[in-house]
């Protein structure tokens, strides 16, 4: 199976969702709003074929994109 590429940004918010933040926090931490976090998220579900951000991450490492 072949997954698209992960934009920069997706990568940073996938980074930090492995590191346990929950939304709020990845926007913070990151500038952005709750709303952009979560269109980020949703790119990476689709991107990474997964339903939600425990398998995100696990899939991330698989991949070694972790």
């Amino acid at each position: 199976m072949i997954f698209e590429q992960l934009s920069g940004r997706e990568r940073e918010v996938l980074r930090r969702a492995s590191e346990m933040l929950d939304t709020t926090e990845i926007a913070a931490a990151l500038f952005i709003s709750v709303n952009t976090v979560k269109s980020h998220l949703k790119s990476i579900y689709r991107k990474l074929a997964v339903s939600h951000r425990g398998e995100a991450v696990r899939r991330a490492r698989q991949l070694q994109l972790l």
